[in-house]
């Protein structure tokens, strides 16, 4: 559920025409629905209203520090990835004591950031990083929280490229061997054991993998305490997935049933990290028709935004679905909707029905609130687009468009080494 609904054959965000913000601040750009945004967070923080629990957002998922303030003001915490989600995650309001950090390559500057900082807990996911986080610790004096990443070799049913819980995935320490590395970690004396931490994948629409995956770490929870390794936290990740065209993924709280029937004895406060599910729906992005073109055996349109603004589709073969802004009553036709980037991978839809486009006309396309602008890039040296979020009929531009002076801040051009 969203709010971005037709008044008239105008498309709204909330109370608010989204052609008169694309008037305003131009095209292409990102739109968030604040209430879509507050809805969702607080459907999946009461879906587990009946345990301890914490929900950290999967900062990765849209990182705008608008965003995280919003969920940081509902109560949440932050799962990030790097030393700069930390910090955005810190600017927007997320207490430390709220943070986990997850990630297969945390570089030695950003653990040091992260204990000065003082967050709750490291997600390990290997041997040699967990040797690394308590050599650090001790150099600075710090003892430090930690869970060790298990992958439990579960086939979440996606996206091989959004697939992380496979044996034949990068990520985490694998299941057969956690007990070892819970051992080793036992032994290390500045560090503090306090949780198990697994993440199966990304857009995953069934319960059945998570169940399984949390039948595992269940019983290696058994073995951890039986050894007198007292496990207080079970971060069980995010990669609840939603809708982009036919799936049918459980609502927040069948999803909730089906992991606290499975995890009954374990007294833990559980850890969610949610991403898509809280933001994906709740964003758009709006693009204008640049040029109608036709081939012998094809119709484009050719639209301002591009595979630089929204990746998806080209790196994952990943379904949008898009609207016309002003959707009035003419002939359908098939087109493929194609970007300005010179490349031929460059598409947000290929042979989609629409009704008869002309130049000038306004684009939705939707579902884009996650690994949207996330993932965009300055590729063709185009600039990246603004993010507006909206709240009832007022909206504010949260993150400003690039101007092209931005594209090379920061370079220089070292005549000594050039001239001549």
């Amino acid at each position: 559920m969203n709010d971005f609904k037709f008044r008239q054959n105008r498309l709204y965000c909330e109370d608010t025409p989204v052609e008169e913000i694309a008037g305003a601040v131009g095209t292409p750009f990102y739109l968030y629905s604040f209430r879509t945004l507050t809805r969702h967070f607080q459907v999946f923080d009461e879906a587990f209203a009946d345990v301890p629990h914490l929900v950290c957002y999967a900062v990765k998922a849209n990182s705008n520090i608008a965003l995280l303030g919003i969920f940081a003001r509902a109560g949440g915490g932050a799962d990030i990835v790097s030393g700069g989600e930390l910090y955005r995650a810190l600017k927007a309001g997320v207490p430390p004591a709220k943070i986990v950090y997850s990630g297969v390559g945390k570089r030695i500057d950003e653990i040091e950031y992260a204990l000065r900082e003082g967050i709750l807990m490291f997600n390990v996911e290997s041997p040699q990083e967990l040797e690394l986080i308590d050599e650090t610790a001790a150099r600075m004096g710090k003892r430090t929280g930690i869970a060790l990443r298990v992958n439990p070799d579960v086939d979440p049913e996606t996206h091989p490229h959004i697939s992380t819980g496979l044996k034949e995935n990068k990520f985490g320490i694998d299941v057969s061997r956690s007990l070892e590395a819970y051992r080793r970690a036992k032994r290390l004396s500045s560090l503090d054991i306090m949780g198990v931490s697994c993440h199966i994948g990304s857009q995953v629409t069934k319960t059945s993998p998570f169940v399984e995956a949390l039948e595992r770490i269940r019983r290696l929870i058994v073995l951890l305490r039986e050894e007198g390794i007292a496990i207080r936290y079970l971060d069980l990740g995010g990669g609840l997935g939603i809708t982009y065209d036919r799936e049918t993924p459980p609502h927040p709280t069948e999803y909730a049933r089906a992991l606290l029937e499975a995890s009954r004895e374990i007294d833990c406060t559980f850890i969610l990290e949610p991403g898509r599910v809280i933001v994906g729906n709740a964003g758009i992005l709006v693009t204008r028709v640049l040029y109608t073109k036709e081939t012998e055996d094809k119709r484009f349109l050719i639209v301002d935004a591009g595979m630089n603004d929204l990746v998806r589709p080209s790196l994952y073969q990943a379904y949008h679905e898009i609207r016309p802004v002003v959707d009035e009553d003419r002939e359908e036709r098939v087109y493929d909707v194609v970007g300005p980037i010179c490349e031929s991978g460059d598409y947000l839809a290929k042979g989609r029905s629409l009704p008869d486009q002309k130049r000038g006309e306004l684009l939705a396309v939707m579902s884009a609130g996650a690994y949207g602008f996330a993932m965009a890039s300055n590729y063709n040296s185009r600039p990246r687009v603004p993010e507006v979020l909206v709240r009832g009929g007022e909206y504010s531009v949260i993150r400003k468009r690039e101007r092209y002076e931005d594209l090379i801040s920061g370079e220089t051009i070292p005549e000594r080494l050039i001239a001549g």
